[in-house]
């Protein structure tokens, strides 16, 4: 077997390769663009070659940037498109394919990878772990009112008190064709601002790849404007089958905001639910409602998982909360390597080099990759067998250094 990189020639075959993989069959193509596979990187793909030179697998990476906390920009890898055809799973391609692309990403200088897991049993053998989670929250139009603790020291009625913050903007309704330079530049925005998010170069937004608001599937969008008119943030949603209203995303780096846009979609005419597809484990929306158990939970899962291909700068490379020394001891299995690193954290910025002190933790690269972000407690990790902790300070010390501000959170499809 043969495992080559790609080039523009061979989209076509890339492409069908990996829809057999998964047993499906490629959309009816979209004029102007549109189809996923359109923002493809053809000189980051791989393709596995039989003996017989046909193509059985494919494996991908987009160029991204992950925003760390402390608002820190990194590149990272976004990892795609992995497919074996099922004549030839079960033989060592994936792991092949999977090793091939590691020793690539290293070789580009980068240091963190990441992806989204169609099958969670796959990727933790690879040295990715779940770093953030995200769910879907429906909520019943006739139970939709929003009921908001009045602000302190407010005269209000409790019943009508005062939003997060007072919202002195305006919301304009635009269809998706209308508004597409807005978007992008909200979403940047708000990507820049939010730990665990992704960026969406502009291919993306010019191809229209990924699903909506990206894709040419028809949308309204909800755009905020502030007291100055100018953008600050967008609701994307649809009204489908059985009177139920769907909202995409929701993307703003303001609480308010981000009320004001809820309380427009929730108060939508001829709707019996309105379902929010992405929203934070730990957002406030819930709390905001005046019947608490009107918001119904489902889906809560893992969003985008991480790989350190670096353990030293990609500690370094994110913002700590507290100074603080933690000597980390990290088996990578899969690349068939084991460090001791220190960590030491001062004045929000961490150093890391190898190190022959007795460990405070030992974990799996996977692992580190899950608290990396701050979305995962190590104590959570510890308690669950995944990492051992030597000394019983160890995991209150681990907890407090991994803490971030505000939760991680992603909901960029790739």
């Amino acid at each position: 077997m043969e495992i080559r990189p790609t080039t523009d020639q061979d989209l076509d075959v890339f492409v069908d390769t990996l829809h057999g993989a998964f047993g499906r069959f490629p959309e009816t193509p979209t004029a102007g663009g549109g189809r996923w596979w359109s923002a493809l990187e053809m000189d980051r793909n791989l393709l596995a070659m039989a003996a017989d030179g046909r193509p059985v697998g494919t494996a991908g990476a987009y160029s991204f940037e992950l925003t760390l906390p402390g608002d820190t920009i990194a590149p990272a890898a976004g990892v795609t498109a992995v497919g074996v055809l099922p004549s030839h799973r079960r033989q060592g391609v994936l792991r092949a394919m999977m090793r091939h692309q590691l020793t690539e990403l290293r070789a580009r200088g980068e240091f963190l990878s990441v992806l989204l897991a169609s099958e969670a049993m796959i990727y933790r053998r690879f040295g990715y772990g779940p770093a953030t989670y995200t769910q879907r929250l429906t909520v019943p139009r006739h139970r939709a009112a929003l009921a908001l603790p009045r602000a302190r020291g407010s005269a209000d009625n409790p019943a009508t008190g005062s939003d997060t913050g007072p919202d002195t903007g305006s919301i304009e309704l635009l269809r998706r064709a209308e508004c597409g330079d807005i978007l992008e530049e909200i979403y940047d925005r708000y990507r820049r601002a939010q730990p665990g998010a992704l960026s969406r170069p502009h291919r993306w937004w010019a191809q229209r790849a990924g699903q909506p608001p990206l894709s040419p599937a028809p949308r309204y969008i909800a755009v905020h404007r502030d007291a100055d008119g100018l953008p600050d943030g967008y609701a994307s949603y649809s009204l489908g089958e059985h009177e139920t209203l769907t909202v995409d995303e929701t993307i703003t780096t303001d609480d308010a905001v981000f009320t004001a846009l809820a309380r427009f979609v929730l108060g939508h005419d001829l709707v019996r639910q309105v379902v929010f597809k992405h929203v934070p484990p730990d957002h406030p929306l819930r709390w905001q409602l005046a019947d608490f158990r009107a918001g119904e939970v489902s889906d809560d899962t893992d969003w985008l998982w991480v790989r350190l291909l670096d353990v030293p700068r990609a500690l370094t490379a994110r913002s700590w909360f507290m100074d603080g020394e933690l000597v980390l001891d990290v088996d990578d299995p899969f690349l068939g390597e084991h460090g001791r690193y220190l960590l030491t954290i001062r004045d929000g910025k961490a150093d890391c080099h190898p190190t022959d002190r007795e460990p405070d933790l030992s974990l799996d690269i996977s692992d580190l990759g899950s608290v990396y972000l701050g979305g995962t407690a190590p104590s959570t990790l510890i308690r669950a067998g995944h990492i051992r902790a030597h000394h019983p300070g160890a995991a209150p010390l681990a907890d407090a250094l991994f803490r971030t501000g505000r939760s991680p959170h992603c909901l960029h499809w790739f």
